[in-house]
């Protein structure tokens, strides 16, 4: 071949792959990317992350926090987000977030498919975060640790004062932990502000440990590192259903609930991309994967199954929890201060 029709065939061939590299990177601009900041347990994140690639090409970069570290990074970054979707993890942080204009006015054409409590989250946050599931606080302990160190059965908060509980008991922080969070408004609902108070210092003097994670006092329960943890009811049924020697516990004085939420923040760099995750987060197919990777929430969308080992929210003796006042900025900075001041730093 002559030198002339060598480099002919070079600059063809050259041609050819610089159309494949604009074509493939126009499909992959086309199908997108999506940045999530997920507030639930590792599996379902992870679940919900490899469904929504495969149904739509779209390729998310998935960052597993809980709730209150979520809402902190988004604060933090408010000025250059990093993320386009924050999905999960209980709605008070959230509504905060959007108190705050940290989070998008966004109305999903699913909308008419929720339950109401879901749809009462979007409103009284003014269409800036949405419910996508619920569930009931409560404890649970370990069965072979109650029985071998001979101590009474708890069925009610009050019982996890007891002495016998000194050091056994595991719970998270509540700046770090929505599930904490809603454990402190919930006695204080309950109990009335100074009560509470009272109770959660005296808790105080049995908790072993102060965890990052809400649900990771469910784990240590199972595996018998603590004899009691307070918890979503569901976090403990994963480890029930996983045949660990735990009991679940509503609470006899009556209890809180969350409605975990899912919010689009604000200036999102994926705006498209969020959008679509936003919709198809609340469909009755992607909230059925949260059974599959063993969460047993009660799922916002009227047409999903609710998950057989779910607590029952009706047999459970829920308090009428405000989550307007206990998700605003003001209220929750303020409990959060007080229980860092009065009963964190307390001595054992």
């Amino acid at each position: 071949m002559s030198l002339k029709k060598s480099f002919a065939a070079a600059t063809a061939m050259a041609g050819a792959i610089t159309a494949l590299s604009f074509m493939a990177a126009g499909s992959a601009r086309a199908q997108g990317a999506l940045v999530m900041y997920c507030g639930v347990q590792e599996e379902w994140c992870r679940a919900m992350t490899t469904a929504f690639e495969r149904e739509t090409g779209i390729k998310v970069s998935m960052t597993r926090k809980s709730s209150g570290e979520i809402y902190a990074q988004v604060k933090a970054e408010s000025q250059n987000p990093r993320a386009d979707i924050w999905w999960g993890g209980t709605g008070d942080p959230h509504m905060q977030a959007a108190e705050e204009g940290l989070t998008e006015e966004y109305k999903s054409p699913k909308m008419s498919e929720l339950q109401d409590w879901a749809v009462r989250q979007w409103e009284q946050s003014k269409n800036r975060t949405v419910g996508i599931y619920s569930g009931a606080l409560g404890f649970g302990y370990n069965t072979d640790l109650v029985q071998s160190k001979k101590i009474p059965e708890p069925k009610c908060w009050a019982d996890l004062l007891k002495p016998e509980l000194k050091d056994e008991v595991q719970v998270a922080d509540p700046n770090s932990s929505g599930t904490a969070y809603t454990l402190l408004a919930t006695i204080v609902q309950i109990m009335g502000e100074d009560k509470g108070f009272e109770y959660l210092k005296a808790l105080h003097k049995n908790v072993n440990q102060y965890t990052k994670s809400g649900a990771a006092p469910a784990k240590a329960v199972a595996l018998g590192e603590t004899t009691a943890g307070i918890t979503f009811m569901h976090d403990m049924v994963t480890m029930v259903v996983d045949k660990a020697p735990v009991k679940v516990v509503a609470p006899c004085e009556g209890t809180g609930y969350e409605i975990g939420s899912m919010s689009i923040i604000k200036g999102a760099k994926n705006m498209d991309s969020a959008k679509k995750f936003y919709d198809w987060a609340l469909t009755a197919d992607a909230q059925k994967l949260g059974a599959d990777a063993k969460s047993y929430q009660v799922p916002s969308n009227k047409n999903t199954p609710v998950p057989p080992q779910a607590p029952k929210l009706t047999d459970i003796k829920l308090i009428n929890f405000d989550f307007a006042k206990y998700g605003s900025s003001a209220e929750r900075k303020r409990l959060l201060s007080k229980w860092d001041n009065e009963v964190k730093n307390l001595p054992k």
